[in-house]
């Protein structure tokens, strides 16, 4: 069997011709070795219908695998012929046709080099693609807690806004002084209860050495 890969044929049949060779090769034997069988089997009855032959089944059949061997080997050496000649002439693309998927090559040739730097081109864009793809889930996903702590603080307004009405209704006045006023006195009232619990402490500390 012929070693070149003939990579070219291969594209254009879609199989290698050493393939469509073998193939050939195991068809042509395989029928080779039927017909021995079939002859053989013709032998024994022929034989078989002659009274007094001293012939024996397995001595037409160590006759049959040496007829078989002649003939398998000068099979293979006409078969060596029929590939070279069919891979030369059938399966063979000559070296000054280009296939028409090649043809955009012939109009755009590029070197080694270019085709590499084209490479680390495509590669580097697609880093960038993935950065890009990345930064654009991180904001997708910042959005998202956006959108939360602006319902959260749209909330928080809402009760504002309810407190300065019910501020208004009771004549509070205006809900931001009333709120700063409410801060102060609950600061004054923190102070004092301080002021409680420590002489509460000191009393019961009294009482204990009474």
């Amino acid at each position: 069997m012929s070693v070149d890969p003939m990579v070219y044929e291969t594209q254009f049949f879609g199989f290698t011709p050493q393939t469509c060779m073998l193939r050939i090769y195991i068809a042509f034997q395989d029928y080779l070795f039927e017909m021995m069988l079939v002859v053989e089997g013709v032998m024994l009855k022929k034989l078989d219908g002659i009274p007094g032959c001293k012939i024996s089944p397995s001595q037409i059949r160590k006759c049959t695998e040496k007829f078989l061997l002649f003939m398998k080997e000068h099979f293979d050496k006409l078969f060596a012929k029929m590939e070279e000649v069919l891979l030369q002439l059938v399966l063979n693309i000559p070296k000054n046709v280009l296939l028409p998927e090649d043809r955009v090559q012939e109009q755009y040739p590029y070197s080694k080099e270019e085709f590499e730097a084209l490479q680390q081109e495509l590669q580097q864009l697609q880093q960038q693609c993935r950065a890009e793809v990345a930064a654009e889930q991180a904001l997708r996903a910042e959005l998202e807690e956006q959108k939360v702590v602006k319902a959260e603080l749209e909330k928080i307004l809402q009760c504002f806004d309810a407190l300065e009405n019910i501020c208004r209704e009771h004549g509070a006045g205006n809900f931001k002084e009333s709120f700063a006023l409410l801060t102060q006195n609950s600061k004054k009232l923190q102070d004092v209860l301080k002021e409680v619990e420590e002489k509460s402490k000191k009393m019961k500390q009294h009482d204990q050495l009474m």
